[in-house]
């Protein structure tokens, strides 16, 4: 939520407020002799959400127009509504003015000069993500709609009775419907929730979401923490193409105090290849060898806006590659490199995992035909697809303890965006096609493979032939392969222990 004015909001709200002010003088007849019973408790609702919905409309310029995205298509349907609420009133101030043309419906909505702003106004509040609107909306929405629902009823302005069935599907639609905008009510709950916890830990340092301009192309970058004075982690996801910027902050949140966190969507994925998509749609430029190019141009940014002489570089999983392989080269740059899920060989790692497997379900007594099928298979032709199937029949044997909580911290994320949810939703796809979107990276990283490099840096046996002044090996039991977002609060712990000894 942001505050500042919202020309959008106006809008609505003259749109709103000038047919209600005309209709003051065109009231149905005998309307008063029904505004007498009003109920006491909803005229209170309605008077309250009036008065919140008016402020909340104004104060916050996140209904303001944005650069179009697909979430952008709540603000049109939200407006359309408001079309139509004013074709309502066209159509009332050309007819009799009866209560019959007063609570006539419109396009099959009920009570429609009511029901209409109320619903515009909450997809207003599902467009700026603000759960104060879609509350004001709900409060306003109980008692005027409610209060005019009272007033049909009692001048007899009453639904024909539909065929039992209609009745069945009217209520299974509206069950739908509920449930759908209350997961999205309570979805936008959590991440403005999230969002002023936000604002009040980093007000005086840094909670920005920029495009940096790395290597020739406008990367996504996240920085947040408390004192911009802090020394700086550089936090590289894995996959390679699995951005996670957007939900770094459920564990980064407990490094905050004392670090200043620096996410990135790489080149060729999440936000920073829907950036780039129109000049590199192919990811051409998506090689190993330029991301850690990349890389030392964020690096260089970052200790230039913080002001520091090193920084700190965390990597998970393939950003283990990419983090060990910059420590060897750029040793000046860094003073500390953590590696999460440590990236060795992948051969030797699933070649191990699927001998334990096997071994495993041998001794439950169970059918070994599934894994060797998909042990042959991926012998034969060595494909993404076909390590993914073996990996998946394998994973079975290693059941995690300790689930993460990647998904729920994404979806209730102050930072998620449209263009995450997007790159989401290719991982989704088809498989070939997403592997071969980032084809280079995926075949540096099968083919990649640390006993074959120097071992100055490296981690023959994950701790024993690693050269350096201080090393040490910390084992999160329980845990898979995000161990991050499995005990976020015990990962934040031993990150600072690492780095304070």
């Amino acid at each position: 939520m942001h505050f500042g004015f919202s020309y959008i909001g106006l809008i609505y709200l003259i749109m709103l407020m000038l047919p209600n002010i005309i209709w003051t003088k065109n009231q149905p007849k005998d309307y008063e002799k029904y505004a007498k019973n009003e109920n006491k408790l909803l005229l209170i609702l309605e008077r309250i959400g009036e008065v919140l919905v008016t402020c909340v409309a104004l104060v916050f310029s996140d209904f303001n127009l944005r650069r179009w995205t697909p979430w952008c298509l709540w603000l049109v349907v939200s407006f359309a509504l408001m079309v139509l609420y004013e074709i309502y009133w066209v159509r009332y101030f050309r007819s009799e003015k009866t209560m019959k043309d007063f609570y006539s419906g419109i396009l099959k909505v009920p009570v429609a000069g009511a029901t209409l702003p109320v619903a515009a106004f909450f997809l207003l509040g599902i467009y700026g993500s603000n759960v104060l609107m879609l509350i004001s909306t709900v409060i306003l929405g109980i008692g005027h709609i409610g209060i005019h629902l009272g007033h049909a009823k009692e001048a007899g302005i009453e639904k024909k009775k539909r065929h039992i069935l209609l009745r069945i599907g009217k209520v299974i639609l509206s069950v739908f419907f509920v449930l759908i905008f209350g997961t999205i009510f309570v979805v936008i709950g959590f991440r403005n929730i999230h969002y002023v916890n936000h604002y009040a830990n980093f007000k005086n340092g840094v909670d920005e979401g920029t495009y940096l301009s790395l290597g020739g192309q406008e990367q996504y970058v996240l920085m947040t923490g408390s004192d911009t004075s802090n020394p700086v982690i550089v936090y590289l996801h894995g996959g390679p193409s699995s951005p996670d910027s957007y939900c770094t902050y459920s564990f980064a949140d407990y490094l905050t105090d004392d670090y200043t966190f620096v996410c990135w969507d790489q080149r060729g994925c999440g936000r920073t290849y829907f950036r780039n998509m129109d000049v590199d749609p192919d990811n051409s430029t998506a090689t190993f060898e330029q991301a850690e190019a990349d890389l030392d141009e964020l690096v260089d940014y970052v200790l230039e806006r913080f002001e520091q002489d090193q920084v700190i570089i965390m990597g998970h999983s393939y950003g283990t590659i990419l983090g060990s392989q910059y420590v060897l080269d750029h040793p000046d740059k860094v003073s500390a490199y953590i590696g999460v899920a440590q990236v060795t060989s992948l051969e030797r790692t699933d070649l191990y995992s699927y001998e334990d497997a096997l071994e495993r379900a041998k001794e439950a007594g169970e059918s070994t035909e599934a894994l060797e099928e998909a042990f042959a298979a991926y012998s034969q032709d060595e494909s993404l697809v076909n390590f993914m199937a073996l990996r998946n029949v394998v994973s079975e044997y290693h059941p995690v303890a300790v689930q993460d909580s990647e998904t729920w911290a994404a979806v209730t994320s102050p930072y998620f965006g449209v263009d995450d949810f997007r790159w989401f939703l290719k991982q989704l796809g088809s498989m070939n096609d997403y592997f071969a979107l980032n084809q280079q990276l995926f075949d540096y990283t099968f083919d990649f493979d640390v006993y074959n490099r120097s071992v100055d840096f490296s981690v023959q046996e994950y701790l024993n032939a690693i050269c350096a002044s201080d090393k040490s090996l910390n084992l999160m039991e329980g845990c898979g392969h995000n161990t991050q977002y499995a005990r976020p609060e015990e990962f934040g712990d031993i990150v600072k222990g690492i780095l304070e000894e």
